[in-house]
């Protein structure tokens, strides 16, 4: 089983089943699709595919600078945020590095690469899967270099407490632990700006985004980093391997911030779909789910007589089970809110699944 949702074709072929068939829950993309605007670009930006891409982004870190009001000495671009995963590490070379568990799977694959003594921290389901004031203290006794928290997490869609969330930066800032929070979620909370802001009064702060789930454009691979820390801005653009963005995705970069009625339109579509799946789902006896922020919801199945991957397959239907993320086990899964017409067949599935009668 791939680590990541989406593995649309490895299960197709795995299971024998057409992909075109298959209703992708696994994989948290916007289901309104990309903005009109982009397929347009892309069609009318044909001819340059013959091209190389600007090495240096220069529009595209514009435009990410312009929309969060910073210099653009302050940001950087990539293939997806997961590439700035791995380039953060690179830069920073930790030596002890904290892990909330569960949590995104390549965080700790890009510390094992670079040899990192990695210690994991537990979210436990007693404390409603979410940290508090006791990280701290961890982090007083275990002294990491970093510590990398997802904020909504994946694959929890919890999103920490502000204030909880402001002494985590205080802290990390006074006693020079990098923090490095991931933000690929945070554009489906219209109310949350999250911690870009910080960014210039803190020299330990990065924060990453992901534009790849929002504007699906999961094809094109697209995200950012931004930090106060504009020498390891800096020399993360000098190590990085030449034209890793490709000239599409950096072209539609520079215009999606300008989105407003997409970016509208996707709050109002989330606001009505996650509140009929989190109300349907609700119903299910068999199930403990958790208050979403963002656009998935996580639970339980304490139906141990029923796989529930398996047997929403059987109606072709893709979910992500969680079983090979850190601290939790077959019985947890994560699902997508995706379009009405989609969140109502998976539920009538689930409804034969636990044989339920459907009115």
């Amino acid at each position: 089983m791939s680590e990541h949702g989406g593995n649309i074709i490895g299960i197709s072929q795995q299971y024998g089943i057409s992909a075109s068939e298959l209703i992708d829950f696994s994989a948290n993309i916007n289901p309104l699709g990309p903005p009109e605007r982009v397929k347009i670009l892309i069609k009318n930006s044909l001819a340059d595919i013959e091209k190389y891409p600007d090495v240096d982004y220069r529009y595209l870190h514009r435009a990410i600078a312009k929309a969060h009001q910073c210099d653009t000495t302050q940001v950087i671009a990539g293939n997806g945020a997961t590439e700035l995963i791995y380039a953060v590490v690179r830069y920073l070379k930790p030596k002890r590095a904290l892990l909330l568990t569960p949590g995104f799977a390549e965080y700790r694959r890009a510390l094992q690469q670079f040899g990192t003594k990695i210690i994991d921290y537990s979210l436990t389901e007693e404390s409603g899967f979410q940290p508090d004031l006791r990280l701290l203290d961890a982090l007083t006794t275990i002294k990491p270099d970093c510590l990398f928290i997802a904020t909504p997490n994946n694959p929890t869609g919890l999103m920490p407490d502000n204030q909880f969330m402001q002494a985590l930066v205080e802290y990390c800032e006074k006693n020079r632990i990098s923090l490095i929070v991931d933000e690929s979620f945070i554009d489906f909370l219209p109310d949350n700006r999250g911690l870009i802001p910080q960014c210039s009064a803190t020299k330990h702060l990065y924060i990453l985004r992901s534009m790849t789930k929002f504007f699906a454009i999961a094809g094109l691979r697209l995200g950012y980093l931004i930090s106060g820390n504009t020498t390891a801005i800096a020399e993360m653009k000098n190590r990085r391997e030449p034209w890793s963005i490709n000239t599409f995705a950096a072209r539609v970069g520079e215009i999606l911030f300008d989105e407003h009625d997409y970016i509208a339109a996707t709050h109002q579509w989330l606001k009505s779909q996650q509140h009929y799946l989190w109300s349907q789902l609700s119903a299910f006896p068999e199930l403990v789910l958790w208050q979403p922020s963002a656009n998935f919801l996580f639970f339980r199945n304490n139906q141990p007589d029923v796989d529930l991957w398996h047997s929403l397959l059987k109606h072709k239907i893709l979910i992500r089970h969680c079983k090979n993320y850190a601290g939790l086990d077959e019985r947890y899964y994560r699902i997508a809110v995706r379009s009405e017409w989609e969140n109502k067949r998976l539920i009538a599935a689930m409804q034969q699944i636990f044989v339920y009668k459907v009115f």
